[in-house]
């Protein structure tokens, strides 16, 4: 990936998983817990929800690694359960509100795209730029979608997935240690096999951008 294209990504990452966790914020509000809200993680201020490692020196390793893909997370967002209206079902819609909003974004993407071609005369000049930063806009979220997913702590896929397991194994696979779910990504970025499941949903969004919408 080259200077010109990591200056057009890291802001559409860093405004996408910030958005992310206002996704968990929000939700873990809505479902009584205002414990997010009072420290301020519903904003659109990126300097709250950064992450030193997830944020930072992940996305950094995977520059050096040169890896197809470019994908951060942010802080955590704190929630307390025993606030929450049924912790049961709320934690893992809560867990699932984050990678919901990675949806949103790429459905608004499409929109705007379809509209940039619909009104394509008030767009001559920059139509080119609009359709580069939503094209990238929809792969970054596609890839945090997916990759947000995976059932690996502490990624939100982990504790989606603890909801359908009894109790007592639930406990001890969220009790994992989170460096060694950060373990398992490295091994699976530097095999490939995770390039390879992101590049499944990819190729599915590249067919809608170029088939569908006629790029």
């Amino acid at each position: 990936m080259n200077f010109q294209r990591i200056l057009i990504y890291l802001p559409i990452l860093i405004f996408s998983f910030m958005m992310h966790e206002i996704g968990h914020a929000y939700m873990a509000d809505l479902r009584g817990d205002d414990t997010a809200r009072r420290l301020g993680r519903i904003t659109l201020n990126p300097i709250p929800h950064l992450d030193v490692f997830g944020s930072l020196i992940f996305p950094a390793m995977l520059l050096f690694m040169n890896s197809h893909f470019l994908f951060a997370w942010a802080k955590p967002v704190p929630f307390n359960p025993a606030n929450l209206k049924n912790p049961r079902i709320d934690i893992p819609l809560i867990a699932f509100a984050g990678p919901f909003v990675h949806i949103l974004l790429i459905a608004a993407s499409f929109i705007l795209l379809k509209l940039s071609v619909v009104f394509s005369q008030f767009t001559m000049g920059f139509a080119q730029s609009i359709i580069e930063f939503l094209y990238i806009m929809i792969q970054v979220n596609m890839v945090l979608f997916v990759f947000n997913l995976l059932p690996i702590p502490p990624l939100d896929g982990s504790k989606i997935i603890s909801y359908f397991l009894p109790k007592d194994i639930a406990e001890k696979y969220m009790g994992m240690n989170q460096y060694v779910g950060f373990i398992i990504l490295i091994v699976l970025i530097s095999s490939g096999f995770l390039s390879q499941i992101l590049s499944l949903f990819t190729g599915w969004t590249n067919w809608i951008f170029f088939r569908v919408l006629g790029y």
